[in-house]
């Protein structure tokens, strides 16, 4: 309570003109306030509360701290801070030397010399503050945040890229071992016929310093077969950061970004475009133009604007937009000092491979090739690289080597006014057992367009060709080690494929319209597939309503199957946890239609539990009828999610249940979680059990003081939080924000300090005489320590109350008879020393 008095006393004082006497308002340069205390008078002998230790806000005193630093309002990372007392009577102000200025990341080279000699000077133990380095600029330490805000002009700092974080911020995390697990089984039975299957996939690994082991599995299960375990993965990964790539051992996957992925057993270095900042990453264009004059640069896409920034006369560059989809011409508007203006337009469509100008991808892998339905493993060395020219023009090309197998492609993506076109040939050559070896050639064309007048995304439409006699590498692998006995004809051989997305928005709240499809056509197989799906969707208030068509390989009849489906939708009330309800109409080429009712929902603290109940209606080509009743739901504990599923017809019964989560041990404990992403960071909060982690759904710290947050992006400055509600009333966080940069793939510790604030306590006071004790008066115990102040009507909220009875001090002024003490005996707590208690006494 006591910031809370700080404030009334403030607002009171500050009411009208009045209230100030004269002096400017107390800043961080350490001038005073001085408040008129008319309005802070109790009792008949017009005592007023001492305020004077309110006439200056935040002292700092002389120290040094650990601080959470903050450029420019961007955090970066902790700092120790050295405060001294430049000016008597003044607060301590921060001492700036050459470390924190490369913290700041200042450009040493814009110092004037004489900044330089003052540098000098802290150097040899001066202190220095930052005004005197650097005009125009600020340095304010927030001494109740621990956080130190610097402001300095643009033209002082390095020039570094948007969401840039310097690498020698990035966190490798501790040493620790994690288990991600998602377990099933579902058994179904159709008259006498029952089947039961399980499965148990796991992605486990151990951390050291830089380093990853992963290995990813799963086991299945089935009555009939048993059970059989199947390795995934199993590799050694860590980053190097000069090259920023990752370096695997093991065994892995290509990125298929060149050729189509393989697996391979050996070493692989690619580039990781995640160890860039984020608005280095994906694809955009560099945007060139000239200023007349101090302008406003500002960059907008479709209406919306993406970049804005203040520039110098002269050529200007901007080479750090975020990536924005596929796209659509970015409009560079530019706003002269005297309020002319000019527009240009840059063509942007993210072609396929597209990088930004001067930005290069590589990936090398020696080894062997892998996969799961061929016994052998021939020898396979695969190399790619792909370089951005410049806004219009990215070159790519690489090679693939294994045994009696070759393949070469090369190719570019253009970024043109009508669209972002990728265009690649690859030349391939096999030899094959006791057959002519065979070269060919496979085209790829793609394209990709936003249409703005019409707000149409053609986000990609790709045809390849191959020649006759073209293999891919997997499917000379499959010809080349087919036993002798093996029946089964060689893999299709592709002649042609075309794919095609369209997405549609419809003006005037029509809704909106997509198309998906593909046809593919064989060498060695008179059939051509064609399957696709399109559908309309819209909304009218809480009513959601769509229609889709769909044609599809159903592999169960190895036939096609044409579907057609509408269904209407609506929240049964306004409240965000209300129930939805949906009915599905479905009719298929077979003449079967079917009805389907459902209604979906969530329930408990932070929407904890969510259900699922259905009923269905099935008529098939023959006119007969099945109607069906299921239902499915999962819990999300703090440890783990669990599910299950039933559903009953005249024809079938099925019954299904699941549990996943994950396992983080680390030297600390064990901590469990119901999510498990690849990058992790372990809070460590002692005594904290109960509070709400903002950064995931339903997340608290449990009762060992720990919560995992999963799914970080790496690379990238993560801001971890810890709220104070569900907190016990006897702990306090010393902080509730930290931040956190962790690599690829690291487990990360995060620490909370906290404090036992011992009970805490309402106590009714009254002086001697019956008079109330004065409003905002100090409350302190017999060591000297605030554990409060008094509110109105001489209530004292005091926390910290170390012990059930001892002497509590009030004072309001400096006279003697300006304070008075009193004792008090808290009742027994019921369950934990965090009860608090309501008592009425005495000061004397």
């Amino acid at each position: 309570m006591r910031p809370l008095s700080v404030a009334v006393t403030a607002l009171l004082a500050s009411g009208g003109a009045s209230a100030w006497t004269g002096g400017p308002a107390a800043d961080d340069s350490g001038s005073l306030v001085e408040f008129n205390d008319a309005f802070l008078q109790f009792g008949s002998d017009g005592s007023a509360v001492d305020i004077s230790r309110f006439a200056r806000a935040n002292v700092a005193l002389p120290g040094t701290y650990l601080a959470d630093l903050y450029v420019n309002q961007a955090p970066r990372g902790q700092v120790e801070v050295v405060m001294q007392v430049m000016t008597p009577g003044h607060d301590a102000e921060p001492c700036i030397g050459e470390d924190l200025l490369g913290r700041l990341g200042i450009d040493m080279t814009r110092l004037s010399p004489e900044a330089m000699t003052r540098l000098r000077e802290a150097d040899a133990g001066a202190c220095i503050t930052l005004p005197e380095l650097i005009a125009d600029s600020t340095a304010v330490f927030d001494n109740g945040e621990q956080r130190l805000d610097i402001g300095v002009p643009q033209a002082a700092l390095l020039r570094q890229a948007r969401g840039y974080v310097d690498p020698s911020l990035w966190d490798d995390g501790i040493r620790a071992f994690r288990l991600q697990y998602n377990a099933n089984a579902y058994r179904s039975g159709s008259g006498r016929d029952t089947a039961t299957q399980a499965y148990a996939g796991i992605n486990a690994g151990a951390n050291a310093g830089p380093w990853r082991l992963r290995h990813i599995g799963n086991f299945n299960h089935h009555q009939h077969t048993g059970v059989r375990y199947q390795g995934i993965q199993t590799y050694l990964q860590r980053a190097v950061v000069p090259l920023k790539s990752q370096l695997t051992i093991g065994e892995s996957f290509t990125d298929g970004t060149v050729f189509d992925s393989v697996g391979f057993r050996g070493i692989q270095l690619a580039s990781d475009e995640r160890m860039h900042p984020e608005s280095q990453r994906g694809y955009a264009p560099t945007v060139h133009g000239i200023a007349s004059s101090n302008a406003r640069v500002q960059i907008r896409q479709g209406g919306n604007i993406l970049y804005e920034a203040n520039v110098a006369a002269g050529a200007f560059e901007i080479d750090d937009l975020y990536p924005s989809g596929y796209g659509g011409d970015l409009e560079v508007v530019v706003t002269e000092a005297d309020g002319s203006v000019s527009i240009s337009r840059v063509p942007y469509a993210a072609a396929v491979n597209a990088l930004r100008p001067g930005v290069s991808r590589f990936s090398l892998t020696a080894g062997e090739y892998r996969h799961p339905s061929v016994d052998a493993t021939p020898a396979l060395l695969q190399a790619t690289y792909q370089r951005g020219l410049g806004n219009r023009l990215t070159a790519y090309g690489g090679i693939t080597a294994s045994d009696e197998y070759a393949a070469a492609v090369v190719g570019a993506a253009f970024n043109t006014a009508i669209g972002a076109i990728g265009l690649d040939i690859t030349r391939s050559r096999a030899g094959l057992p006791a057959q002519p070896d065979r070269g060919g050639q496979s085209l790829r064309l793609s394209y990709s367009k936003v249409i703005a007048p019409t707000r149409t995304n053609l986000t990609l439409a790709a045809y390849r060709y191959s020649s006759d006699d073209y293999l891919d590498l997997e499917d000379a692998v499959a010809i080349n080690h087919r036993r002798p006995d093996d029946l089964l004809a060689e893999p299709d051989r592709e002649r042609g494929r075309l794919q095609l997305s369209v997405n549609q928005d419809l003006p005037g709240g029509g809704g909106s319209f997509y198309l998906t499809g593909s046809r593919q056509d064989y060498w060695n197989r008179a059939e051509t597939h064609t399957q696709f799906q399109m559908g309309y969707n819209n909304a009218y208030g809480r009513i959601t309503f769509g229609f889709s068509a769909s044609r599809q390989f159903d592999l169960g009849r190895a036939a096609w199957d044409n579907r057609v489906v509408f269904t209407i939708g609506a929240a049964l009330g306004r409240h965000p946890r209300a129930p939805y309800a949906q009915t599905t109409v479905q009719r298929d080429s077979l003449g079967a239609t079917s009805l389907q009712q459902s209604l979906t929902g969530t329930l408990g603290r932070d929407s904890a539990f969510s259900y699922a109940v259905n009923a269905s209606r099935h008529r098939d080509g023959s006119a007969r009828a099945t109607g069906s009743l299921g239902a499915n739901a999962s819990y999300s504990l703090p440890s783990a999610i669990v599910s299950a599923s039933a559903s009953r017809s005249n024809r079938y019964n099925q019954a299904g249940a699941g549990i996943s989560g994950g396992i983080v041990a680390y030297s600390g404990g064990v901590v469990l979680t119901p999510t498990m992403g690849d990058t992790l960071a372990i809070i460590r909060a002692k005594g904290a059990r109960g509070a709400t982690v903002p950064n995931g759904s339903g997340l608290r710290i449990d009762r060992w003081g720990h919560a995992v947050v999963s799914n970080l992006s790496p690379f990238t400055r993560s801001a971890i939080e810890v709220d104070p509600r569900g907190l016990p009333l006897h702990v306090q966080l010393n902080s509730s924000q930290e931040q956190t940069v962790p690599t690829a793939g690291a487990i990360t510790l995060v620490k909370f300090d906290t404090t036992s604030a011992g009970r805490a306590a309402i106590l009714h006071a009254r002086r001697a005489d019956g008079a109330a004790l004065p409003f905002g008066a100090d409350v302190i115990d017999d060591s000297g320590r605030s554990v409060g102040t008094v509110a109105q009507a001489g209530r004292i909220v005091a926390g910290n109350l170390v012990s059930d009875d001892g002497t509590l001090h009030v004072r309001w002024g400096e006279a003697a008879d300006e304070a008075c003490a009193l004792d008090y005996v808290l009742p027994a707590a019921r369950r934990a020393k965090a009860t608090h208690a309501v008592v009425n006494v005495l000061c004397e």
